[in-house]
């Protein structure tokens, strides 16, 4: 039986508010050549060279038509289609460079009907962690932070929470300390799930 635990948001990503949200516990990530092999026990006569192949013309097809303005529906499986984003270094400018920033993926119906049929979820068994505290003084933090908007043009919490080693939670708290002193160079840009921290 799967096995899930509750997560909460930041209040600083919510406004203040309490939300909280059931997540799947991942216990191992199957990577290429792990899923051709169960595919294998569903493909009857289809050998894994074929499978393989039929994969690899999926993504070319993928790569060559949803640039072009098409999405791309799997019968039982979902739609995929593009996001698109304007590049940070063309803000400002008359004319902002569009590029694709990710892939929408949309489940069929069915497809999660099915599995909520024959799957059921129960509460994993967790332990109250403290949030992690960084090693790092104030100032080795807000240079990490400097450092990657300087490289990237932004930077998520989980960027930041990565580089300081914090749990999200606490570097969310951390950024906003940051973000509140003039003297940082550092600013927000969007709000809730969408919210990034940029260069002042």
């Amino acid at each position: 039986m799967a096995k899930y635990v509750v997560k909460g948001l930041p209040k600083e990503m919510t406004d203040g508010k309490k939300v909280l949200f059931p997540k799947m516990r991942t216990y191992t990530q199957h990577d290429f050549k792990t899923v051709l092999k169960h595919m294998k026990t569903y493909g009857g006569s289809f050998s894994e060279g074929t499978m393989r192949g039929v994969l690899d013309a999926l993504v070319e097809t993928m790569k060559a038509w949803m640039p072009m303005g098409h999405s791309i529906k799997i019968d039982g499986l979902g739609t995929f289609s593009l996001s698109l984003g304007f590049d940070d270094d063309s803000e400002g400018s008359k004319y902002r460079h569009v590029s694709i920033k990710g892939i929408n993926f949309k489940p069929d119906a069915e497809l999660l009907a099915e599995m909520n049929r024959e799957n059921t979820f129960e509460k994993a068994e967790t332990e109250v962690q403290t949030p992690r505290r960084s090693k790092m003084s104030r100032d080795e933090r807000l240079a990490k932070a400097q450092r990657i908007i300087e490289a990237n043009g932004y930077m998520t919490l989980t960027d930041y929470a990565l580089a300081t080693d914090q749990s999200r939670t606490k570097a969310s708290r951390d950024l906003s300390e940051l973000t509140a002193d003039p003297g940082s160079g550092i600013g927000t840009r969007g709000s809730h799930s969408h919210k990034v921290w940029v260069k002042k």
